[in-house]
């Protein structure tokens, strides 16, 4: 009999939860398949078979909370089963689906047997889930909608905040209570690099293989201002002022989970196109729920980009116990006076939250200057002036 385990958890992880358990007490098994998935305040981890066989026993039903190492269940080591007429005749097994699809039908109401999962393995993907409710809608008479509406208008819906949520509420009332936040603001020509994208997007495509977007710039001139500033590339830690001398950037994803900041390591040593690499990896293990503990670990600062969303201008809430955060938001044309001329220019705001206990005004202020310089005129970056 092989117990399946807790995988072992960070030190900055206390505990987790069974999330979803993909196969049920009885079960034939593959080795390497995955049996359950684990929820932390951080990522999602996948508990796969050591060996082919049967599993025996569910310890931990979904929704457990669980420790490090904390027995899940059993396994019985051993050949499938043989076949028969019966086993052909059995219902068919529930698709599978990750947590944030679950949690998506349960919020629906839409039952996993309802679906068929057009995803690998039959997985149940969102579009699955949009599609199946778009049929209910279609197949409702005008009556049927129109009760529906009126219930939906005067009820409730109670649905409890998953780890990731409860941690990322528990961070942000720790920023807002144990640093002295301040946010100072500027605002950037874009036109350079809009021209300079514009040139090169498609030779840089070709021999990259991935697009040039904007976050490639904005990640090169954090991390050369990080450079020129050490204080905002620096932390508290007790009495202590901790300097860092190496670069990693957070970068704030979206997720059907939630917002997490992945961080993206050495951002001195590596070129534009392997940044762009970089984020694009992350932000798709971030969408289909892959990122490691590792992964999520770490960063001095952190790049947050609400323009992608609209967004005009924010102020950004630090990411402890990092220094500072840097919000990018929308560029949108607008009047700008330039040389006693009135001239349309794509302009994006730009907003520094900083640690005011340990990133003084001026050092704020010249470090948002010296980014819109180095984006405004991005040969700077080449010429490190």
């Amino acid at each position: 009999m092989i117990d399946i385990l807790v995988p072992e958890l960070p030190e900055s992880v206390a505990d987790a939860s069974v999330a979803v358990w993909h196969k049920q007490a009885g079960d034939f098994v593959e080795r390497d398949e995955v049996l359950v998935e684990i929820e932390t305040d951080k990522v999602v981890l996948e508990v796969p078979a050591s060996a082919s066989g049967i599993l025996q026993e569910i310890v931990e039903k979904e929704g457990a909370t669980v420790l490090s190492k904390q027995l899940l269940g059993k396994l019985k080591e051993g050949a499938a089963p043989e076949k028969t007429a019966e086993v052909a005749a059995q219902p068919a097994k529930t698709p599978d689906a990750s947590p944030s699809i679950r949690r998506l039908m349960n919020e629906e109401g839409i039952a996993a047997e309802d679906i068929k999962g057009s995803g690998k393995g039959g997985v149940i993907t969102r579009e699955d889930v949009e599609k199946h409710r778009e049929e209910l809608n279609k197949s409702e008479t005008p009556a049927q909608v129109d009760i529906v509406s009126a219930v939906i208008a005067r009820s409730d819906k109670r649905v409890a905040m998953t780890r990731l949520r409860k941690r990322v509420a528990e961070r942000l009332l720790e920023a807002k209570n144990s640093t002295a936040m301040l946010t100072t603001f500027n605002e950037v020509n874009m036109q350079a690099i809009m021209n300079l994208r514009k040139q090169y997007q498609e030779s840089f495509e070709k021999k990259h293989g991935i697009r040039l977007g904007f976050m490639s710039f904005y990640i090169k001139a954090v991390t050369e201002a990080l450079k020129r500033f050490p204080e905002v590339n620096a932390a508290i830690d007790g009495d202590d002022i901790v300097y860092h001398n190496f670069f990693d950037i957070s970068i704030a994803v979206s997720t059907p989970r939630g917002l997490v900041t992945p961080v993206l390591r050495d951002t001195d040593t590596l070129s534009v196109a392997e940044i762009e690499k970089g984020i694009k990896a992350l932000a798709i293990k971030g969408r289909d729920g892959k990122l490691t503990v590792d992964e999520m670990m770490g960063g001095n600062f952190t790049v947050t980009n609400g323009g992608v969303f609209g967004s005009l201008l924010s102020t950004p809430i630090i990411n402890p116990p990092q220094a500072a955060i840097l919000g990018m938001h929308k560029i949108q044309d607008r009047p700008m006076a330039v040389n006693g001329k009135v001239e349309i220019l794509p302009m994006m705001y730009l907003a520094l939250s900083y640690d005011h206990r340990l990133v003084d005004g001026k050092e704020s202020v010249s470090f948002l200057v010296t980014i819109k310089e180095l984006l405004e005129d991005p040969t700077r970056l080449l010429l490190d002036i």
